[in-house]
């Protein structure tokens, strides 16, 4: 009998975790140590100092808590016959979610990639199917994963559906979409990236990772889901199911996804460098060349198209434009010293619309047009197009859009743990949200000269009242102090005179919606 030694490693987040040999073989690789150069959280960094962790660490520990809960539920339910090979194609797609996302992580699918080739849809889950197939061919893996029992014609497809879920075809025209493992072993899929309720090891890491690297509070126990994390059958299908008790521990779970959303990934500043980011990579795009396989030239956005191209592009692409001295980027390069001196595009306001008037999708290209057009009734300062404007359409949920995702997590009793069931909101607290999602329209001035920053506050202002908003909008604080009525003006006509005796004092207008 072979005995397999584990590697440990010493993880900030997770103590000393231990790692199978195969998941140290895939680590040692080029297209796997490319994510030590990708920011976890992007332009955020320029925001939260200790924002620093790389997509590289965040791998490493999905991979770790994928095998801690496979492991458990293998320790603690015998009968649902987890063989070690399951086990072992958990990690990896644990380990190998995240090899396709590009330079600053979200920005480059969600920002750049969108509007560089707006012909295709593009996510960084399909770079990651394709990597790790470039990852196991490059390195010759296919000998080792058979080495350690795993069977690559049948675990590929496992280890990609766990990654990006059934194939549409076959999710269309079956009451089972999966190929790489029968109904039998449906919990499985759930581990590393849960379609159907988003519960995952994926967020357990992240939240964990994020909250320690930026300063914020993790009040999700995801060690206390795992100890009583159990499969049931529902309808017919084996789900991951937990105990009744933890079910404030589930809503804490989802409370803390909006909390990082609202404090730190959506961040007006950090949100505002990304985009400046994504402006000058956009602008650079045609004369950057990025070599890829048998000498064929890419650019930062058809990088995609090849992977060992994909391999080369990291965030590291920043700095070759900033430290260009092609006159050609001059452009981008402004872009990147102004986010390096602090000159960033200025935040003009945002406003929460009403769920029935919220921004539709084929709505968001034509809002910048709309801002300028709104002209307010007194003359603006400053005369603005539609391209001195940004509209970041934020949208915030508990990951379901508008659905509450516990109503899709069942829980069992310790008194009959083999039945689970849905527990509605209101057996838990009338204290619960009544609502699982909102959006933010935010907006931006890339002029960012104090009188056009007015105006665009101005426009603003009148774009919010032509739409009809209930709510007023929020204005950042006027850079243009405006004039200091006489007292005369602002005062009752007795206590004139009296003011007269006292020193003038000016008084600070806030710009309202009227």
């Amino acid at each position: 009998m072979v005995v397999i030694v584990n590697k440990v490693i010493n993880d900030p987040i997770h103590g000393h975790i231990e790692l199978h040999p195969l998941l140290i073989g895939i680590i040692d690789t080029p297209q796997f140590q490319r994510l030590r150069y990708i920011k976890q959280l992007g332009g955020s960094y320029y925001v939260f100092p200790g924002a620093s962790h790389n997509r590289f660490e965040h791998s490493l520990g999905v991979a770790y808590l994928a095998g801690c809960l496979v492991r458990a539920l293998h320790n603690k339910q015998p009968e649902l016959q987890i063989t070690e090979r399951d086990m072992l194609c958990v990690q990896i797609a644990g380990l190998c979610h995240d090899l396709g996302h590009g330079p600053f992580s979200h920005l480059f699918d969600g920002k750049f990639i969108p509007i560089a080739r707006p012909e295709i849809k593009w996510s960084h889950e399909q770079g990651s199917i394709k990597m790790f197939e470039h990852l196991v061919k490059s390195n010759g893996l296919r000998k080792v994963m058979k080495s350690y029992g795993l069977i690559p014609e049948e675990d590929m497809t496992f280890i990609r559906e766990l990654i990006i879920g059934p194939n549409e075809d076959s999710s269309q025209n079956s009451s089972w979409p999966y190929k790489g493992r029968p109904i039998e072993k449906s919990f499985l899929y759930e581990i590393v990236a849960n379609k159907r309720n988003g519960v995952d090891v994926d967020k357990w890491d992240y939240f964990a990772r994020d909250c320690h690297h930026l300063g914020l509070q993790n009040n999700f126990d995801h060690k206390r889901f795992i100890k009583f994390a159990r499969v049931c059958e529902v309808n017919n299908i084996k789900h991951i199911c937990n105990r009744e008790k933890e079910v404030w521990n589930l809503y804490e779970m989802f409370h803390i996804r909006t909390c990082l959303h609202r404090r730190a990934y959506q961040h007006r500043v950090g949100n505002i460098i990304e985009t400046m980011i994504t402006d000058a990579f956009l602008k650079a795009d045609p004369y950057m060349e990025i070599t890829g396989a048998k000498g064929k030239k890419y650019r930062i956005s058809t990088a995609i198209d090849d992977v060992e191209a994909f391999t080369k592009l990291t965030d590291s692409i920043f700095l070759e434009i900033l430290h260009s001295t092609d006159p050609r980027l001059d452009e981008s390069r402004k872009i990147l010293r102004n986010i390096e001196c602090r000159e960033l595009y200025r935040y003009v306001g945002d406003i929460l619309p009403p769920a029935e008037q919220r921004i539709k999708k084929e709505e968001e290209e034509s809002l910048p047009q709309d801002l300028a057009d709104a002209k307010p009734q007194d003359l603006p300062l400053a005369e603005l197009t539609a391209e001195d404007f940004v509209v970041d359409v934020i949208n915030m949920d508990y990951g379901m859009k508008d659905k509450n995702p516990m109503n899709y997590i069942e829980f069992y009793s310790k008194s009959n743990p083999n039945k689970a069931a849905v527990i509605a909101k209101h057996e838990v607290s009338q204290l619960l949200p009544e609502r699982f999602s909102e959006q933010v329209i935010r907006v931006y001035c890339k002029k960012t000269d104090p009188e056009s920053v007015l105006a665009a506050q101005k426009h603003f202002e009148e774009w919010c009242f032509s739409r009809n908003f209930r709510e007023k909008p929020q204005v950042g604080e006027s850079v243009v102090p405006p004039k200091t009525p006489r007292k005369s003006d602002r005062m009752p006509p007795d206590s004139v005179q009296a003011s007269h005796r006292h020193e003038h004092t000016p008084v600070r207008r806030n710009l309202a919606y009227n």
